[in-house]
């Protein structure tokens, strides 16, 4: 079974086969599928390595702690470093809002310079700044997440199948939506969170071919904005839901309580995004219309890599963090989709297995 690009009905005219007419007409998950090998990730190759000796410098994305989504991920996975390796220190960074370019580069330095090692940039805007900087410190370890960088040694990307866990959220959307009408709201239009947008199209196309999805994002690629503004979050989302949309996946950042918020508002049901947003406690207030979030386990990738570099073996750190290795899947806090179960592991084995080759353009 293999699934391409699915075009989308972003509303405005045009008919669709479930919408008016109650829940969509839903197709049963692949059947048969192979179990796929599953990697072991470092920390399960072997007992945790001693950290104690180690500092670690963290330069976050915008939004930085509390954005109960990307930055706060990757604190769960410096926290549970500390838990389990008794990793001796670490320096947080925030990023600010319309920043210069090479204010990401002085972060960077200023972690190395004080002796941090290893220093984590969090997310792909630092790609540039890293490329300039790593090069200087040629004794420090650096990782980024969500970006590929390739020929500087001191370099370890962290990258994640985001299309695949999405596409089980585009399947939970699609069996959880009562007029078979659904919405993303990205963040930022790049290839990254396009990549969330594809594998939610496929996902719920899949279980449901006549389903409707309205596609928007709050901010042209170049214009970072679109992951720290709720206002604008909640906008979008309006919209969608007065399209019709009954259940809204977002990939937005700090943007996504804007979008709780509007969902609530409609009575409707919201999918969350990177961490388990029903737990965060910045986005408690909205817990009750959040039926689900599709997982993407930065804090796994931060907690292997610290223990990669404490053992001096950075081989062990995965090529891409998938939904063979649990890098990417959904969370069933609340009790919401625990019905589902069943369907989405289905999915999740023939994804992992190969039987279905996820998309990760729109």
């Amino acid at each position: 079974m293999a699934l391409a690009g699915c075009a989308k009905d972003t509303g405005g005219g045009g008919s669709n086969a479930g919408g008016a007419n109650g829940p969509c007409r839903l197709s049963a998950p692949p059947a048969g599928a192979p179990a796929a090998p599953t990697s072991a990730t470092a920390t399960e190759q072997v007992p945790p390595p001693d950290a104690s000796a180690m500092r670690v410098g963290v330069a976050f994305d915008i939004g930085g702690r509390g954005d109960a989504s990307f930055n706060d991920a990757s604190v769960a996975g410096l926290d549970r470093a500390k838990a389990n390796m008794g990793l001796g220190g670490s320096k947080e960074l925030d990023a600010g809002a319309g920043e210069p370019e090479d204010a990401k580069q002085t972060r960077l330095r200023q972690l190395a310079r004080e002796g941090f090692n290893p220093v984590i940039a969090v997310g792909y805007a630092y790609a540039d700044a890293l490329k300039l900087v790593a090069p200087e410190f040629p004794g420090t370890e650096f990782a980024i997440i969500d970006e590929q960088i390739d020929g500087v040694p001191n370099v370890t990307s962290l990258v994640f199948a985001e299309e695949q866990g999405s596409f089980l959220a585009g399947v939970v959307a699609a069996h959880k939506s009562k007029n078979c009408h659904i919405g993303f709201v990205g963040g930022v239009q790049t290839p990254l969170i396009q990549k969330f947008e594809a594998g939610f199209e496929a996902g719920a196309k899949a279980a449901a071919p006549d389903i409707k999805i309205e596609a928007e994002y709050l901010t042209p690629a170049g214009d970072f904005s679109g992951f720290q503004d709720p206002n604008k979050g909640s906008e979008v989302a309006t919209g969608q839901l007065e399209a019709g949309a009954d259940v809204i996946y977002h990939a937005a950042g700090a943007s996504g309580k804007g979008v709780f918020g509007a969902v609530e508002g409609a009575g409707a049901q919201a999918i969350g995004v990177d961490s388990d947003q029903y737990n965060q406690p910045t986005v408690a207030e909205y817990k009750d219309v959040i039926i689900s979030s599709m997982l993407k386990r930065i804090d796994l990738a931060v907690h292997d890599y610290i223990a990669a570099v404490a053992r001096n073996d950075l081989s062990t750190v995965p090529k891409k963090f998938d939904v063979a290795i649990d890098g990417v899947t959904y969370s069933t806090s609340g009790g919401k989709i625990d019905d589902l179960k069943t369907t989405l592991d289905a999915y999740r084995t023939a994804i992992a297995s190969g039987q279905i080759q996820v998309p990760d353009k729109p």
